[in-house]
């Protein structure tokens, strides 16, 4: 049996363990400091759950249940159990964290200046793009070799928007009849493009894409080029349903501006026991024991299994550059908690609106399922807020 109960902060749902509820959830009302896109609002609706004395399958579990029951009810669409990819996985595939794997198109690396691993088909050829990148990769689009200059210079045009950030496309035609010609033939020879294009399993017909940058950026880029190619081609149909669960997220993430480590998910957040000498030694390789549903590329919901030692709790605030004056005097109260006994205990809050946008008719923009949704300047239009204050308003607020 679930406990309802108001809307909490993070660290109230630990102190209801610690106090000894075996399990909860609460619907809340969520306002969301970051930029506005089509599948985001500046508030939305959460539904959060909480368990006690459970570890991260015993929320997969329960939680993967409730989402196929869901679908059955409302659409009678039954699931076969979900499959479960790495953040690692995800990323080198797919380049985000969110994959929409209702169709292929992976991306396969050609270059890694970072991953010995990677063979380097591009570099030595006197083009300065590909051999002064640290990342290059691309995608295979399937029965695509006969698209037009046209249609090729839309793609490229696409890529290099503000939003995307790349600067250029290469594209490379493996026609009907076996031969091969790209847009960088004054430096690659039909047997070096050929080599590239069996490393990204094209077949005569296809068309390869290719991009090249810093990793992480170009990754997000061919992310989005994958799914334009998607859209264009048809493959992200709206009658097909892919769910899956994404895990073994890092437990932080640098901060190049701060040049220090933050908490990937939250502070709060468990990590894997087999990475624990990572932690104070090497913190970008400890994995966290955080989890995301993800449904046709929508993030659907996510959660983690918490910290419940205020020892571990203390590393991780050490790690994050916390002092133990600073975690005593923000987070003393979940500190002390911690010295009762705490149990095990993790969960996971579904994004209502969305659930709802993609379990009903399988729509990326929540704004359709929202009362009086904001636009994309975050403005109620009907009320026309926010509006201006005077100054007798300001004063009163100190503002």
């Amino acid at each position: 049996q679930f406990y309802a109960l108001p809307q909490s902060p993070q660290t109230f749902k630990q102190l209801l363990m610690v106090a000894g509820y075996d399990r909860y959830y609460q619907i809340v009302r969520c306002f969301r400091d970051e930029d506005l896109r089509q599948d985001r609002q500046p508030e939305f609706t959460q539904i959060d759950c909480e368990m006690a004395f459970v570890e991260r399958e015993d929320v997969l579990q329960m939680f993967e249940g409730m989402v196929k029951y869901v679908f059955k009810k409302v659409r009678n669409i039954v699931f076969d159990e979900f499959p479960r990819m790495s953040y690692d996985d995800a990323m080198r595939r797919f380049g985000n964290d969110k994959p929409d794997i209702r169709f292929g198109m992976e991306i396969m690396e050609l270059k890694n200046t970072k991953d010995p691993s990677v063979s380097d088909l591009v570099a030595g050829k006197s083009f300065v793009i590909f051999d002064n990148s640290e990342f290059v990769a691309g995608i295979c689009a399937k029965g695509c070799a006969d698209f037009s200059r046209k249609q090729i210079d839309e793609l490229t045009e696409f890529v290099k928007r503000p939003q995307i950030g790349a600067t250029g496309l290469i594209y490379v035609k493996h026609s009907n009849d076996g031969s091969i010609r790209s847009s960088v033939d004054k430096f690659y020879s039909s047997e070096d493009l050929l080599k590239i294009s069996e490393h990204l399993n094209s077949e005569p017909g296809d068309l390869i894409l290719i991009l090249a940058g810093a990793a992480a950026r170009t990754r997000k880029a061919l992310s989005e080029l994958r799914l334009e190619m998607g859209n264009r081609l048809g493959l992200r149909k709206k009658s097909e349903y892919a769910p899956l669960w994404v895990v073994d997220f890092p437990l932080y993430e640098w901060d190049e501006t701060e040049k220090r480590w933050n908490a990937m998910h939250h502070p709060f957040t468990s990590w894997s026991r087999d990475d624990d000498h990572f932690l104070d030694v090497d913190p970008g390789r400890v994995k966290a024991n955080a989890y995301d549903l993800v449904i046709n590329g929508v993030e659907i919901g996510g959660g983690s299994i918490r910290i419940h030692k205020r020892d571990d709790q203390e590393r991780m605030f050490a790690a994050l550059g916390l002092s133990k004056e600073e975690a005593e005097n923000k987070f003393g109260f979940i500190l002390k908690a911690f010295e009762f006994g705490a149990p095990p205990h993790g969960g996971i809050a579904f994004g209502f609106d969305r659930f709802c946008s993609m379990t009903i008719l399988n729509q990326e923009n929540i704004r359709d399922f929202i009362a009086f949704p904001k636009n994309n300047m975050g403005r109620d239009v009907m009320l026309d807020a926010p509006s201006s204050i005077d100054a007798k308003q300001k004063k009163e607020l100190g503002l």
